[in-house]
């Protein structure tokens, strides 16, 4: 099928590289020059396992590539998703205005253009949205007389850092559409993706819009939950890591975000959550519980800069070591990052600070400058610091040289933000060691 993706970001660059490598032509189109520009010189503007090289080979055989002009690309498309940003403004909502300005631009390229009958040519959007944007988009094409366009809702579940992995081979797919003509179109789309029999899901699009909330909130209420377990575990002496256990094997309950730490980030979770209770709101409904989840990680994202506080005292001149500033692995994205309230904290607390992440510094050298400094090499950053804080548990963290960090550190402190490490064994090496809903081992059993 001809498609075109609106939209260069993160979902809208997966989205076109996967549908063009299962053998659609797909031109992906953004206002920005420069983003443009970076991929047709064969780079990304963003890291994401595997997807550099999936964009060269598409683009180098054909099915892929990219412009500005919006009037040429989407002229001969049957399908047209929409990926532009929606992010959250101040009261929680997301900004739709890159959203209308799409209705606005499709309604005058094809107003009057004649209709082939329902699924002859979609408006596929992909962008997070409220309930009710699919309906008010398809109002804006009819107010200004575009009648050959059906919308569908098609909201994407991607994870940063395995977003290839999740739309080749998906839970499952969900479409919002309004007639049936629509849906088997999307079908046949998805077939290549959907070999191992994973449900194609349809639905009316408000359904789809409000399950990519629903789940989303469902999976950050699972984070807070297990962060605020942590949290009393550290005051009666329980090991968070024996009661995940304890309850992850409930089949009703299960392990899969069980995992406590400095609180979600991203460019989901918070805004989501926050959207999804800023709709109940305009509603007149108090979404108690999705407020509650909210809060309690806004809170959470300061835990390790108050175990800091708690075991120096006075901050004013240490040197704190942080191993990982991304919102997490396998991503350079710091949107909502726990590493920057910290980074925010220890910085106005007088500390200085010493950091290394993988693929994250630029992003943080341009939102901080020469506040802090950003070390080439992990153990660069431990040299003349107080102590190391592992935010980020990337994979090269998980099993350091101990020794060195000793050598490395004026003081043997660890304070371990993701449970990467053993306390005992952490004890055993000299270490004093603070995690997340960690009980303090007794050496002599």
């Amino acid at each position: 099928m001809r498609v075109t993706v609106i939209g260069t970001g993160y979902v809208g660059l997966v989205t076109a590289t996967c549908l063009a490598d299962s053998g659609n032509e797909v031109i992906g189109v953004d206002r920005d020059p420069k983003k443009i520009q970076t991929l047709l010189e064969g780079k990304i503007p963003i890291y994401e396992p595997g997807l550099l090289e999936l964009v060269q080979k598409n683009t180098r055989e054909g099915r892929l590539s990219f412009t500005t002009e919006l009037s040429s690309a989407v002229r001969q498309a049957r399908l047209i998703f929409v990926a532009v940003g929606t992010p959250p403004q101040e009261d929680g909502t997301p900004n739709l205005n890159a959203v209308w300005g799409v209705a606005r631009e499709l309604a005058g390229l094809f107003q009057g253009v004649s209709s082939n009958g329902p699924g002859s040519r979609i408006v596929i959007l992909k962008s997070t949205v409220p309930v009710g944007t699919n309906a008010r988009f398809a109002q804006i094409l009819s107010e200004q007389g575009c009648t050959c366009l059906e919308v569908a809702s098609n909201p994407e579940f991607l994870k940063e850092g395995a977003a290839l992995d999740d739309f080749n081979k998906p839970d499952r797919v969900v479409v919002g559409v309004r007639h049936p003509a629509v849906a088997e179109t999307l079908r046949e789309l998805y077939a290549p993706f959907l070999r191992t029999e994973q449900p194609f899901l349809v639905m009316t699009p408000e359904s789809a819009e409000m399950t990519k909330y629903a789940a989303n909130t469902m999976l950050a209420t699972k984070i807070s939950f297990i962060n605020e377990i942590a949290n009393l575990c550290d005051r009666v002496g329980a090991d968070i890591n024996d009661v995940r256990r304890g309850i992850g094997h409930d089949v009703r309950i299960g392990f899969q975000f069980l995992h406590p730490g400095p609180g979600y980030g991203g460019s989901c979770f918070p805004k989501d959550v926050k959207a999804l209770v800023s709709t109940a709101q305009s509603y007149g409904l108090e979404l108690s519980l999705a407020k509650a989840v909210d809060e309690v990680n806004e809170r959470q994202k300061t835990i390790l800069f108050s175990k800091i506080q708690q075991h120096f005292g006075n901050l004013a001149g240490k040197t704190l070591a942080i191993w990982g500033l991304a919102f997490k692995p396998r991503t350079d994205d710091i949107r909502e990052a726990p590493a920057l309230v910290l980074i925010d904290a220890l910085l106005a607390a007088g500390a200085l600070v010493r950091a290394h992440d993988p693929e994250a510094m630029a992003n943080v050298k341009a939102l901080y400058g020469d506040r802090i400094t950003l070390c080439d090499r992990p153990y660069g950053a431990l040299e003349e610091a107080d102590a190391l804080v592992l935010v980020t548990e990337w994979q090269a963290f998980r099993n350091p040289d101990f020794e060195l960090i000793k050598r490395l550190l004026k003081n043997p402190v660890i304070f371990d933000g993701r449970n990467v490490y053993d306390p005992k064994s952490m004890i055993n090496m000299g270490f004093t060691y603070f995690g997340i809903g960690r009980a303090v081992p007794n050496l002599n059993s």
